[in-house]
């Protein structure tokens, strides 16, 4: 039997990504023992099918965070080693047309929650961290404290298109929008950009003439349950 490799999950809401993970672990199509699902989300599905099985959960309430630094942040609300020239100089997520006080505000109020998820995280000796639908951009503050190592990376992603076509939140209703007759799913990497991580592995559907957006959705998901146990599989093998 192989050695099975740690990883953690990241999710905001119903969790059928973590779902199709937790059923491949279960079946032994993955070589992986889940350790943790947290979300940035009270109360949604995907804790509850977390639970269920006996993986261990935590919330870390990113709305409420936020709204608390709206009501302004001082140094001691963020993290120790937080630097805010050091983040600026390797963000690039963050939208051009955005003032510095915009920007600011962004990469300390993330900071700020990111400390928090990274409390818990550091807590267990995982070898990947899987975002399962996981709605929060991470900052160089978060990626930087779970890729350690140069050129290796910890943090996976799956997006509802072919990158790096329709990057961004909303990849299938950009893949309807714009007509497209081919329509996918990929898992990535994360590093500084928006979906520009090296890309893992990627599954294609046709789109008919007549299919709505909610079918492409749907087929969409059905290839995304298959590719991400694949991909965690393939990272196993690697290691």
């Amino acid at each position: 039997m192989a050695k099975k490799i740690n990883i953690g999950t990241l999710i905001s809401g119903g969790g059928t990504n973590l779902q199709a993970i937790i059923d491949a672990c279960r079946d032994n199509r993955i070589d992986a023992k889940i350790l943790f699902t947290g979300s940035d989300t009270p109360g949604v599905k995907g804790l509850e099918r977390a639970k269920k099985v006996g993986i261990d959960t935590f919330i870390v309430d990113y709305s409420k965070i936020i709204r608390s630094c709206k009501k302004g942040i001082n140094k001691k609300h963020l993290p120790k080693d937080f630097n805010l020239e050091e983040i600026l100089s390797k963000q690039q997520l963050v939208e051009t047309h955005a003032s510095k006080e915009q920007t600011a505000f962004f990469l300390k109020s993330r900071a700020i929650a990111e400390k928090i998820l990274l409390d818990h995280i550091l807590d267990y000796n995982i070898d990947l961290l899987v975002l399962a639908g996981f709605m929060r951009v991470l900052t160089p503050y978060f990626i930087d404290r779970i890729n350690t190592v140069p050129g290796k990376y910890k943090i996976m992603n799956i997006h509802p298109a072919l990158l790096p076509s329709f990057p961004g939140t909303d990849g299938y209703g950009d893949t309807f929008r714009y007509g497209c007759k081919i329509g996918g799913c990929t898992v990535h990497f994360i590093d500084y950009g928006e979906d520009t991580g090296p890309i893992i592995g990627q599954k294609a559907f046709e789109i008919a003439d007549d299919d709505t957006l909610d079918d492409i959705k749907r087929k969409g998901l059905k290839k995304e349950w298959e590719l991400y146990p694949h991909c965690i599989q393939k990272f196993a093998d690697c290691l």
